[in-house]
């Protein structure tokens, strides 16, 4: 084993140890380091095998293994948990110079984690509901095993269900590691500070964009190629609502686009394929583009009467 760096290689060591310096972007040298992304996609994993038992596994599960087996599962991911909320909150102080909180972040962490088994029964219920809206919505599924197991709708809005948790409690890093990893599996990108309800369904999903601010309410439909979106991308905007708000019982068709935190699509309302709509409208509206015209036409149809807006 060479005990020094050979004249060749140090000029190179040198040049990327003042790169380090001069650019950052290392992992914590000396101090805590960031979670790991691979340690929190196993996790990932875990919990969507505690979620569906028997789904995702390569053997079978066996019923009276089933006790065992999920207090295993809990286990492990109590203490993994534990350990990389802990990375994520000492990151959190680091990087905002509250270094006087560190020595709270592994009991804060594992408070977080005991939350969140808690809540996973809830999780587990609401993903129930989005199975099922999955199956009464499409005419190709034949099961609501098949939705679970195969459908990438069902899986982008397994993982959300439990990372809108972890933002909600303020957890920095590790909701984004998860969400984006099965964005990179699925295709659909929802941010997990989207707040949506029960029973939601994304059909086929591919190019789905579900910003941080969006609000959806419940029973509602999107397709592929929908973004729910921002009108302005400026960082001094960070803190306001700038995604929409989609009441519920909203179906909205494949390449839609609709942005604003002030836009609100009222419930009951149907929103065209490729519309681009920047203002809300009112319940029980039908938006479309006409074959003539770039604008969308709004329909409002409650009790029969139709309101045009062109």
């Amino acid at each position: 084993m060479m005990e020094t760096i050979t004249p060749q290689i140090d000029p190179i060591v040198h040049a990327i140890l003042n790169s380090y310096d001069q650019l950052g972007g290392i992992n914590h040298v000396g101090g805590p380091n960031l979670p790991s992304r691979q340690r929190t996609i196993d996790i990932l994993q875990m919990l969507r095998s505690i979620l569906f038992p028997g789904y995702y596994e390569r053997e079978p599960v066996d019923e009276q293994d089933l006790l065992y087996l999920t207090g295993e599962r809990i286990g492990w991911v109590r203490k993994n948990l534990a350990d990389e909320i802990t990375k994520s909150l000492c990151y959190d102080c680091r990087m905002y110079n509250r270094c006087e909180q560190l020595p709270k972040t592994a009991e804060k962490a594992r408070d977080i984690t005991e939350d969140f088994l808690s809540a996973l029964p809830a999780i587990r219920a609401q993903l129930s509901l989005d199975a099922q809206a999955a199956l009464d919505g499409d005419p190709a599924a034949r099961s609501e095993a098949e939705v679970i197991v195969a459908y990438p709708g069902l899986a982008a809005i397994s993982v959300h269900r439990m990372v809108h948790f972890f933002y909600q409690r303020g957890v920095p890093l590790l909701p984004r590691i998860m969400s984006e990893y099965i964005h990179h599996q699925t295709g659909i990108d929802i941010h997990p500070g989207a707040t949506i309800g029960d029973s939601f369904f994304i059909d086929h999903g591919t190019g789905v964009v579900i910003g941080e601010t969006t609000t959806i309410g419940n029973r509602v439909k999107i397709y592929q190629g929908v973004t729910l979106g921002a009108i302005s991308v400026k960082k001094s905007l960070a803190q306001r609502k700038r995604h929409p708000t989609l009441e519920d019982d909203v179906t909205v068709y494949a390449g839609a686009t609709i942005l604003g935190g002030e836009v609100v699509i009222g419930h009951d309302s149907i929103i065209g394929g490729n519309v681009w709509l920047t203002h809300s409208v009112p319940p029980f509206s039908r938006v479309y583009n006409p074959a003539v015209s770039s604008t969308p036409i709004v329909e409002s149809s409650r009790d029969g009467a139709y309101v045009y807006q062109i």
